[in-house]
Parts: structure tokens; sequence; C-alpha cells
């Protein structure tokens, strides 16, 4: 009897500590730089890749559509980009920082579609878990 209560014993905190191990390791793109994070957020939009959505957008993020004035919150932007999980644009896609200092970053993504362009301006910023999308602007042009 003594022997089973120990090994129950062990066993709950090894439970314990391994959970406690898991959520401190949760966010695979903490240690990632900028570019990478731009690159993930590219993947998001233009070929439904959304498995890293959860760590990729900041808490406070926003998006706008200048062409609408249509302006989302993360979650309404992430349940989006979750509806059109796999869903791959035709397009021709570019992406570059435009310029980086210190904690905060502006980058742009270049989307050419047959009869127009979509051009996303992103905000990042570096904080405690790496770098995060924190807005995006989207416009368009023909």
């Amino acid at each position: 009897m003594k022997r089973t209560v120990t090994t129950l014993i062990a066993a709950m905190i090894m439970t314990m500590s391994f959970s406690s191990f898991a959520s401190s390791a949760a966010n695979p793109l903490k240690n990632l730089n900028s570019a990478r994070i731009l690159s993930t957020y590219v993947e998001a939009i233009t070929l439904g890749n959304t498995d890293f959505n959860k760590h990729l957008f900041a808490d406070d993020f926003e998006y706008r559509n200048s062409s609408n004035n249509d302006k989302f919150n993360k979650k309404q932007y992430t349940d989006f980009l979750k509806a059109n999980k796999g869903l791959q644009y035709n397009c021709e896609t570019t992406h570059e920082i435009m310029d980086e200092s210190g904690t905060a970053c502006v980058a742009k993504a270049i989307m050419k579609f047959e009869k127009f362009t979509r051009i996303d301006y992103i905000t990042l910023n570096h904080c405690e878990d790496g770098w995060k999308v924190s807005k995006v602007v989207t416009t368009y042009s023909k």
C-alpha cells in the first residue's frame, strides 16, 4: 500500500512539472527574428497556414482595410483566417522589411493578383514573448 501511494504521488508530481514546462515553451515563434515572423504572417494570409496564428499576433492586434474602413481585432481576424484555412491565393507575393529599430519593425507584403494588387503594411513589435504582428493596414491598387 505504501508503495502504491508513493507511486501515485510521484506520478502526480511528474505530471504537474511536465505541464508547467510545456506552458513555458508553448510559443514556437518566440526566438525567431522579425524577418521570419513576417514570412509566417505572409504564409498565413496567402497560403492559409493557420498553425501559428495563436502566437503570431499581439493581444492588441488591429487590422484595417483602407478601401472600406473596416477594422478588426485579433479574435475577429484570426477567426477569418481560420475560416479560410488551406485557401491559397493565386497571386505573386513579395515581402520586405522597410525599417527596423530596436523593438519596432515596419514591413510590407505585396500580393499581385491578375486584376489588382493588395499591399499590407505591417507593424511588428518585440516583447517578452518575441516578435508579434501588432497592426496591419491593407490597401489596394489596380
